[in-house]
């Protein structure tokens, strides 16, 4: 299925962040491919894309880190790179919070939050505010070395807020943390730039973390963001092949459409709305692909594997292609059982010329 994404709202004073036609090259490599972004006031948006795809890169260029060859920026209705302009970081009114924190060790965690706040008189009730919003007030007189990593994590927040910047940005912010306390710094990041009503953008790779978090996801891939979208219709309208692939788990199937249904393996399928005709590759879901213990089935259970709240079932068809289904904890099926496949509702389908 294929539509084309609205364009861009030509008053770049209308958003806090407004990126157009950015490029940015190292050396013969193409980073940043003509970039279009808009960021709105209070939402969390997050940069996502494969390792390589720029995401950093146009963090780096919002902040003032690097200087675009090409494009504009504009932040809270001033420009900050163009033609003839570029305005340092410390001129930007960001707010960065890096991978590793990168918080004083020399400081305590109330020096560290103050550090930006110019203002003399009013910095020890800023601190005090942002303490109390990270819930780290008790913590105030400690060194980054006495605290945990999540703790370190929000004071690296508190004090990019402090300066009440115009934007927050985030890159790859729960990379150092481990799998349990990475949920739960998600929620708790997202409680705390709710509160401060802050505007922010992050980093990540990490697909589960962009839908759960963000307000709205960029996707990227070699330098180009092929799509901006809520969470729920990324997943579900994906723009291109890419998008469907890369966000959330899919499996691909040629078929034969006719526009309205497809001709695949497992049986004709029903399409969405406005999809292609001729040679297509399926996108096919895990969660829509259910299995039937069927002695005459044409596919084979191949492994299973198993998280506790649900399990992914591989199976093989006849030709050798390989689907999954997700399913339930109970275990329902065993390596070697022979099984039907049936798809429920109607699929995604991309030119086949696209496949590749």
């Amino acid at each position: 299925m294929h539509r084309t994404l609205p364009t861009a709202h030509p008053d770049l004073a209308a958003a806090v962040v407004a990126c157009r036609d950015l490029v940015k090259r190292f050396g013969t490599v193409l980073a940043v491919d003509h970039a279009d972004l808009e960021v709105r006031a209070g939402e969390l948006l997050a940069l996502l894309g494969p390792s390589g795809c720029g995401k950093t890169t146009t963090l780096r260029l919002i902040a003032g880190f690097e200087r675009p060859d090409a494009g504009r920026i504009v932040l809270a209705g001033s420009e900050v790179a163009g033609a003839g302009t570029f305005v340092p970081p410390e001129r930007r009114a960001i707010g960065v919070v890096f991978q590793d924190y990168a918080l004083f060790p020399h400081l305590t965690v109330a020096e560290n939050v103050g550090y930006g706040v110019r203002d003399r008189q009013r910095r020890a009730r800023r601190v005090a505010e942002m303490l109390d919003l990270v819930g780290l007030s008790p913590l105030a007189a400690r060194h980054p070395h006495e605290l945990s990593g999540g703790q370190q994590q929000r004071v690296a927040i508190a004090r990019a807020l402090a300066p009440e910047p115009a934007i927050l940005l985030l890159d790859e912010p729960f990379s150092n943390l481990d799998a349990a306390l990475r949920v739960q710094m998600r929620a708790e990041v997202r409680a705390i730039l709710r509160a401060a009503g802050a505007t922010a953008v992050f980093v990540t790779h990490d697909q589960e973390e962009a839908l759960s978090l963000a307000d709205r996801v960029a996707v990227m891939h070699a330098g180009r963001i092929l799509q901006v979208d809520e969470p729920g219709r990324l997943y579900a309208e994906p723009a291109d092949r890419f998008v469907a692939t890369f966000v959330g788990d899919a499996d691909l199937l040629r078929g034969r459409s006719d526009g309205r249904e497809v001709v695949t393996p497992v049986g004709t399928l029903s399409l969405g709305e406005g999809a292609p005709a001729g040679e297509v590759e399926v996108v096919l879901r895990p969660e829509r692909v259910r299995l039937r213990l069927d002695g005459s089935g044409h596919a084979f259970v191949r492994d299973l594997t198993y998280f506790g709240h649900d399990q992914l079932v591989e199976v093989v068809l006849d030709g050798g292609q390989v689907l999954r289904s997700r399913m339930g904890p109970s275990r329902s099926f065993e390596p070697g059982d022979q099984v039907s496949v049936v798809v429920t509702g109607p699929v995604l389908a991309y030119p086949a010329d696209e496949a590749r």
